[in-house]
């Protein structure tokens, strides 16, 4: 492949740790080389704005811009609060007008302008979920642990990990979220992820607790979205819901043929077959991933490779995906990393 791509992995930084790993990606060997720091306080998540040249990170303070420069380095622009705790979960809309913050810690939607020289502007709204969960220890609060938009850009899609619940809300023209659609999951199943297929048909949620992927078929009907659920698949290599295991990173490959979800606990990654007329998950293997609690995982852009980022035992691994044999390949040694959280591999340059 004769572009470039650069890795972006966010860290907690109450040890040694001090903010954004970059890498150098070799895309034909899966492997990364790390190139410097840039220091951000405790980066729980990471994105990219559409275009390409911004580069949005949580943060005590928080969230953080920086311009991402020609060679893939960044560039601190801004940061700002958001009237509320640190988030864990940051996405963008694809107009580029609209950054949203999950609150785990408060259970918060927060709505933010974003300018189109990359500067965070102001606080348009912020939505505190109400409601009790069922699991005592973990999930008794509302806890936001993702925010994104559906591939139509019309709804955003608040997963719920403390109450069991999607709530989905349209973003009005004077900029506030409203509540159009309540997806509620099962009880004590702990949602943490969602991801919408290429084709734009379906949704695919991921629970913490139950350590599933349940699939639903997505359909604007004007004012309001329909989702139907379609499936449930386990994540864990035996299939069983063990009560140490906790499914946390998912990804879904560039052509849109397979979805990847990390389960920690069971700490491995597993491999699902997408059917595209129906948007139905045929699991092909969950296999290790040398390393403890793998928080998130990113498919390399040539869809032969992916990355694992190992919170626990402090560690990325790399492996090769053999699509036919139906198993993984480790790419070198471990890269050593303290508590990573989440990893972006992404093309150097403006799109």
């Amino acid at each position: 492949m004769s572009d470039k791509y650069v890795a972006y992995v966010g860290t907690y930084t109450h040890g040694e740790s001090k903010g954004i790993h970059i890498y150098d990606v070799n895309v034909e060997e899966g492997t990364l080389t790390e190139r410097k720091v840039v220091p951000v306080n405790n980066s729980s998540y990471i994105c990219r704005s559409v275009n390409g040249k911004f580069l949005y990170s949580t943060a005590d303070e928080g969230v953080a811009v920086f311009a991402i420069l020609p060679d893939g380095d960044l560039e601190m622009i801004n940061k700002i609060g958001i009237d509320g705790m640190r988030g864990c979960f940051i996405s963008v809309d694809k107009e580029g007008k609209h950054l949203f913050v999950a609150g785990y810690h408060d259970g918060k939607v927060t709505l933010v302008h974003t300018h189109h020289n990359g500067r965070l502007g102001s606080v348009m709204d912020g939505v505190f979920h109400k409601g009790l969960g069922s699991v005592a220890e973990r999930n008794f609060r509302p806890r936001v642990s993702c925010v994104k938009m559906t591939p139509d850009n019309k709804y955003l899609c608040a997963v719920d990990n403390g109450i069991d619940q999607v709530k989905v809300y349209r973003i009005t023209e004077k900029d506030k979220l409203a509540l159009v659609d309540i997806i509620r999951c099962p009880r004590e199943s702990g949602p943490r992820r969602v991801i919408f297929s290429r084709n734009g048909r379906f949704m695919y949620v991921l629970y913490e607790l139950d350590n599933a992927v349940d699939v639903y078929s997505y359909t604007d009907l004007g004012d309001v979205p329909q989702f139907e659920k379609l499936q449930r698949v386990s994540t864990t290599s035996d299939d069983k819901d063990e009560l140490h295991d906790a499914a946390s990173g998912m990804d879904i490959s560039k052509d849109g043929n397979y979805l990847f979800t990390s389960t920690a606990g069971d700490d491995t990654v597993a491999m699902f077959k997408i059917d595209q007329d129906y948007g139905t998950l045929t699991k092909k293997f969950a296999l290790p991933i040398s390393g403890e609690y793998p928080k998130d995982i990113a498919l390399f852009p040539d869809g032969k490779h992916i990355a694992c980022v190992n919170h626990q035992s402090n560690s990325i691994t790399t492996f090769t995906i053999d699509y036919e044999k139906n198993v993984l390949v480790m790419k070198g040694r471990p890269q050593e990393v303290e508590t990573p959280n989440c990893i972006l591999i992404t093309k150097m340059g403006a799109d």
